[in-house]
């Protein structure tokens, strides 16, 4: 069996060496073949391999050193995955493609794989039932969500999208609306359970082009200049400093890049400071577009969705699209999805 080759940065012989001696090994290659299945943690592949931490930390580091595979962390934890090449044709997926998948000890690593994601699924389907009434109660007060995500897809157009980056992820809704016109994504949140709950959901869409991470909005572990849209919905009235934040997502466009704001307009309803904690209470557009520019980011278009009642005491939804002002040229090839 053949496959094209990859487009991808030539390999010194050296390093076409390490890698080959990295997966050459059969407990390496079994990881390898998890990780072309998605993200996993030292303790997943514990599990599904049955064998202790050390030996597959061990195994990992093995892989990382040879550029195989990339580690991320996560507070404590560390996710798993497999290196992808700037231009997205992986050398490395082609060749686990052609992997006999009836092989016994790939059938019981995807037997094993399929019980530790189902561990992970039922987990954060506890934390979702424990704050699904938090988040029914706020969406009670606006236009329905279908509505929202119906403009969002109508701002940001038909065209492709090389890559997307989503700021304050939450339960990943924003990476599985935006998968099907996006080459790649990444989304971005400082909770924990909030990103497993993200995974457990992406993993359940079906939506192998996305990943998430542990971030800090303010300092976000991405390169400037990296993605051609980034999408801040619903996260600005949880901020203290909304345009510091607005400045971070702004440093990461590459040129001609479009950001994507979805939040609410001004409103009076204080109890969301009490019990949701809001910090503001929705924002002018006046005060958005100062933001904006002060970004260094041209506005492009503003549109508000009221509630269908029009009731004073239910939300106002905004969206804002901003575009940077830089030309795209030489010094700027296509979009590279790198995360720190």
């Amino acid at each position: 069996m053949s496959f094209s080759a990859p487009r991808s940065d030539p390999l010194s012989l050296d390093a076409a060496l390490a890698a080959l001696r990295a997966a050459g090994e059969p407990t390496r290659l079994r990881v390898l073949a998890l990780l072309a299945e998605g993200e996993l943690t030292v303790s997943d592949l514990t599990d599904i391999l049955g064998q202790s931490q050390p030996r597959i930390s061990r195994h990992l580091k093995l892989l990382v050193d040879a550029g195989l595979v990339e580690r991320h962390r996560e507070g404590a934890w560390a996710f798993f995955g497999l290196a992808e090449p700037p231009h997205g044709d992986s050398a490395l997926r082609a060749a686990l493609s052609i992997l006999d998948a009836s092989d016994p000890a790939l059938v019981r690593d995807r037997q094993r794989l399929a019980e530790v994601r189902m561990a992970r699924n039922e987990a954060a389907a506890r934390y979702f039932s424990a704050n699904a009434t938090r988040w029914n109660e706020v969406r009670s007060l606006q236009v329905a969500e279908a509505a929202v995500e119906r403009a969002i897809l109508e701002a940001i157009g038909e065209g492709r999208i090389e890559a997307a980056l989503d700021l304050g992820t939450g339960t990943g809704r924003m990476l599985e609306l935006l998968s099907p016109r996006v080459g790649r994504a990444v989304g971005i949140d400082s909770n924990r359970e909030m990103l497993a709950l993200a995974r457990a959901n992406l993993l359940r869409a079906g939506v192998s082009n996305a990943q998430v991470r542990q971030g800090d909005l303010f300092a976000l572990p991405v390169p400037a200049n990296s993605f051609d849209l980034v999408v801040v919905h619903q996260v600005l009235h949880f901020l203290d400093d909304g345009a510091r934040a607005i400045r971070e997502a702004a440093r990461t466009l590459r040129p001609g890049g479009r950001l994507l704001i979805v939040d609410f307009a001004p409103h009076g309803i204080e109890a969301l400071r009490e019990t949701h904690a809001h910090r503001r209470l929705g924002f002018a557009a006046e005060t958005i577009a100062a933001w904006l520019s002060s970004a260094g980011l041209d506005l492009v278009s503003q549109r508000s969705l009221p509630p269908p009642d029009q009731a004073s005491d239910k939300l106002t939804v905004s969206l804002w699209l901003a575009r940077d002002p830089r030309v795209v040229s030489d010094a700027f090839p296509p979009s590279s999805l790198e995360v720190a």
